[in-house]
């Protein structure tokens, strides 16, 4: 994880807290049969840089670069019981993959991917105004809209991966709560460019850091 996306979480973990003391018994955590719908800002931060290689698997000195995006999301929980809860999150971002190595940068393609995340989260405290959770759970990444990029090409699976999750909600005022969300995916892809004459087995492993607005219904 990158020293931004650290940083992102800790001072969101702690804003938290504090909202949490100043706001002590301003809202009640959600308990089973109700719905809490949170509205965020979520930044989707891929770890890949994995080597291209040519079609018979030869070095080139090229590695796969996948920029970050920061794009609104929405997240979906219903409480089963007052400690566990089913999550999912649906958004969309739109990402730049660049082929660099030694003196080369070039952008190749630039792809829309919808990446809904499912977990299970476990909640163990049920009272006060402080909500902390762990979740598990999967993704599926599904790219489109493609637009390649300075004479490549470059085709990308879809596929289905798994989740990390922990965060916290904090109460503000009647229904409303503040929640901050770390996920970790890990999600691999294969990347054919030009018809396959280069390729790269692609770990996009993206860290998903979110901070936002919730209500429970």
């Amino acid at each position: 994880m990158t020293l931004k996306i650290a940083s992102l979480a800790a001072l969101g973990v702690l804003a938290l807290a504090g909202t949490a003391q100043a706001q002590e018994q301003a809202w009640q955590a959600p308990r089973a049969g109700d719905w809490l719908v949170t509205g965020r800002v979520t930044d989707v931060a891929p770890t890949t840089d994995d080597a291209i290689v040519t079609a018979a698997g030869a070095a080139t000195g090229l590695a796969v670069d996948v920029d970050d995006d920061i794009m609104p999301t929405l997240g979906f929980t219903y409480f089963l019981t007052d400690h566990w809860a089913v999550e999912a999150i649906l958004g969309t971002t739109r990402h730049e993959i660049r082929a660099q190595g030694g003196a080369t940068d070039v952008a190749v393609h630039e792809t829309w991917v919808l990446p809904p995340v499912v977990t299970v989260q476990y909640r163990p405290l049920t009272g006060g105004s402080f909500s902390p959770y762990v979740g598990a759970g999967v993704n599926a990444m599904l790219f489109y809209g493609g637009d390649d990029k300075n004479g490549f090409t470059v085709d990308l699976d879809d596929g289905l991966g798994y989740a990390a999750q922990v965060g916290a909600d904090i109460g503000l005022h009647g229904p409303w709560s503040l929640n901050v969300d770390v996920k970790k995916v890990w999600f691999n892809t294969d990347a054919q460019i030009n018809g396959g004459t280069l390729k790269s087995d692609v770990d996009l492993d993206p860290w998903v850091v979110s901070i936002g607005i919730g209500r429970t219904f």
